[in-house]
């Protein structure tokens, strides 16, 4: 929709002449007010919000001059970085949310998977890197593995590096945390648009950097052709009201987000986090950090903070000091010195709108075993504390590490953690635990008793030391806790801000520290932006192109899995996920192992996987896809899925159907049942009739109980699944 303020109708009258009649639906005229609404081409899939540039004074009345050379498509920051960074754009194109477009990231980082990267390089036939300056290579997720097939992975990660001169940017197990190494070094930076082979990529965006996860076989085809593809998913804009009080962090924040707004508000969003100068800037910039990297358990795929003089006076800090690694990039501190920064348009369109009044803030919990579920810590103060975890991407730096160290402090001299309570610390970087040793930081976690460490992942993803044993409890300042991720799936684990898990590791309880007595209970609001659908897409066309080698029909029984928010390591335990050559009967065998030990008894090949909305959250591991289709299942039918998964999917030709009326049938269907089986065979049939885009679903008599016009199955996606997924088709093309 077009606004323009007009003093005469005849203005407007020269307005509809200058524009191409057949591209106009309507004007709509109230008194000093006009809305314009042009009809959507094939290309674009959401409204276009336009915006009017140019006013002047003319004998003391403001005028809108009409041009068309003056109209432009107002964009949020999302969709003016990812413009900034997408390649063979038509001439004077802009992207919106819904556009397919190919981009090349200033940098793409990997960790350990690294080497199975590297193989999918080597598959795809590339013998060259395309561009070496966007790879980045780290080391971070089993660092404690000395094991022989661990060291030889590093071994040949190391060696690939050496072969395609990419030494000057390769970090080994122990320099730090892949995503701590990409800011401090500069390679995601203000502005720019950073993926890696990993989830938790979204915590770019605490700098204004716009980062968000690729999988595996993206990586491999960013090596080799320096681009992939991507769709701008819808944006939603987080306003943050009020300031930060004294002693809470973004943990707090971010925790307090995925429990107020916890109905999948911005699952596969992009999000933008705004808010008055005073409110950012009471927001460190190492809580942006928290708040971005969390985004990926809120259900987003990015989350990012625009560029302020909080954020500029940040970098110049880590400039001025010479010990620091950004100390050496002078050039990319001028160019944020200098240049003017992204920021959306005024009247940029968003999908929806959420707010949270900060000023209401108490310390947050999340748990258990859910970050959707978020209370007050004082909620559950008598609950007993057995670990607490200081450790990961996103709570280890020098400030969460001080304000664990203060909170000791503040309970008084030698201070210690409780009898039987193990607390973890681990540095998000060499560079961190560095600072943490020479201000006495790390000294004082120590003698509190705190069991250091390397920098890396480790307990995170329940790998090392410090794992949860059955019937234990855990307070973490990391950004998961599903069930048997840090751990047995017997144990409880909890989410907290570093200060919260210091004072609970002295208590041996849920604590909070001395210096905060807050109890609020915060607010959150949540303003729908009506979104009018475009009607081409709303249905599919009436027969699909089909390849000769391609099935007309997929069918079989439906295998019920009703649960929401079903997990990668719920589909693919995690403790599987780094070891390379798991064959594909093991991959089988252990196929949906943390979500139902039944499964593996119940489910046949040929069998189809209906289950809940956000299927597959969580990690980007693309062995949730694959192991599915080594377990014989063709199909996977939700509600929704998580963008991730869905993407893996494709890569990996596993076939997948949005379809949440029949979740809705099969839901009412056993809602009356007292039997809670997570896995049933229900007797149903579906056939998904792709030529004709049709699926038609029969109950156990055979009775058709519904039909459901679904998404037509393009000739490309029927390509990429015919050759085996992403690699196969890549490597036809070359």
């Amino acid at each position: 929709m077009l606004r323009l303020m007009s003093d005469s109708l005849a203005e407007i009258v020269q307005l509809y002449k200058l524009l191409d009649s057949d591209q106009v639906n309507y004007f709509l005229y109230s008194e000093d007010k006009i809305y314009y609404e042009r009809k959507l081409s094939k290309t674009n899939t959401k409204h276009k919000m336009l915006r009017h540039l140019q006013s002047k004074s003319i004998s003391n009345k403001s005028h809108r001059h009409f041009s068309l050379s003056s109209l432009v498509l107002a964009q949020n920051l999302t969709e003016k970085i990812v413009q900034k960074y997408s390649v063979d754009l038509p001439a004077n194109s802009e992207l919106h949310s819904g556009d397919y477009v190919s981009v090349s990231p200033y940098h793409v980082m990997t960790h350990d998977n690294s080497w199975p990267v590297a193989l999918k390089f080597k598959g795809l036939g590339a013998t060259e890197i395309k561009n070496k300056d966007q790879v980045v290579l780290t080391i971070d997720h089993d660092v404690q593995n000395k094991s022989e097939s661990n060291l030889k992975k590093y071994s040949n990660i190391a060696k690939f590096s050496q072969e395609h001169g990419l030494q000057n940017k390769t970090y080994k197990a122990g320099d730090g945390i892949g995503h701590q190494i990409m800011i401090e070094n500069g390679y995601a930076f203000p502005n720019t648009l950073a993926v890696a082979s990993d989830s938790h990529s979204n915590t770019y965006g605490g700098i204004g950097c716009l980062g968000t996860p690729v999988v595996r076989t993206d990586a491999a085809c960013i090596w080799a052709t320096g681009q992939f593809w991507w769709q701008i998913p819808p944006v939603a804009k987080v306003e943050l009201i009020g300031k930060l009080p004294h002693g809470l962090s973004g943990k707090d924040i971010i925790v307090s987000l995925c429990g107020i707004f916890n109905n999948d508000e911005v699952l596969n969003h992009c999000i933008e986090f705004t808010g008055s100068q005073e409110t950012l800037a009471s927001i460190p910039i190492d809580s942006r950090l928290t708040i971005a990297n969390m985004t990926t358990e809120w259900g987003a795929l990015s989350g990012v903070f625009a560029v302020d003089e909080t954020l500029k006076s940040w970098y110049k800090e880590k400039y001025e000091d010479k010990e620091h690694p950004f100390s050496k990039r002078s050039d990319l501190f001028k160019a944020l010195s200098e240049k003017e920064s992204l920021k959306a348009d005024l009247d940029a369109s968003y999908a929806k709108v959420l707010k949270l009044d900060l000023s209401k803030l108490t310390h947050y919990i999340a748990g258990p075993n859910s970050v959707k579920i978020s209370q007050p810590v004082s909620n559950l103060a008598d609950m007993k504390v057995d670990k607490a975890y200081l450790v990961s991407c996103t709570n280890s730096r020098l400030s969460d590490l001080e304000a664990a160290a203060k909170v000791f402090k503040d309970y008084g001299p030698n201070t210690k953690i409780a009898e039987g309570v193990k607390m973890y610390i681990a540095a998000a970087s060499k560079t961190i635990q560095k600072q943490a040793e020479q201000n006495g930081t790390w000294k004082t976690l120590i003698d509190a008793g705190c069991t250091p460490l390397p920098s890396g992942c480790g307990p995170c993803i329940g790998l090392g030391t410090g794992l949860l044993e059955p019937g234990e409890v855990g307070v973490s300042a990391t950004n998961r806790n599903f069930k048997g991720r840090m751990g047995s799936k017997d144990a409880k684990a909890f989410l907290a801000s570093p200060a919260v898990v210091a004072a609970s590791a002295i208590k041996g309880k849920m604590a909070v520290p001395n210096d905060v007595s807050i109890d609020h209970d915060p607010e959150g609001i949540i303003e729908i932006v009506p979104q009018k659908a475009n009607s081409s897409s709303d249905s599919a066309a009436a027969t699909v192109e089909m390849l000769p080698e391609f099935p007309k029909e997929i069918k079989g029984e439906l295998i019920f899995c009703d649960q929401d928010n079903i997990n990668t390591d719920g589909i693919y335990p995690g403790k599987y996920t780094y070891e390379d050559y798991v064959s594909k009967e093991k991959m089988a065998e252990v196929c949906m192992e943390n979500y139902d030990s039944e499964f593996q008894t119940l489910v046949k090949p040929g069998d189809i996987i209906v289950s809940g909305f956000n299927f597959g959250t969580g990690s980007s591991r693309e062995q949730a896809a694959t192991a599915i289709l080594a377990k014989g299942v063709p199909l996977v039918v939700a509600g929704s899925f998580s963008n991730i998964f869905f993407r893996n999917s494709i890569n990996n030709a596993l076939l997948t159907l949005e379809l949440p009326s029949l979740i809705e049938l099969l839901r009412k269907k056993y809602s009356n049942e007292s039997n809670t089986a997570l896995t049933r065979r229900t007797g149903y049939h579906i056939n998904w009739n792709i030529e004709k885009s049709l699926v038609s679903v029969t109950n156990d008599v055979g009775e058709v109980v519904l039909t459901n016009k679904v998404g037509s199955l393009s000739k490309n996606l029927q390509e990429i699944i015919v050759k085996g997924g992403l690699e196969g088709w890549v490597k036809s093309k070359l």
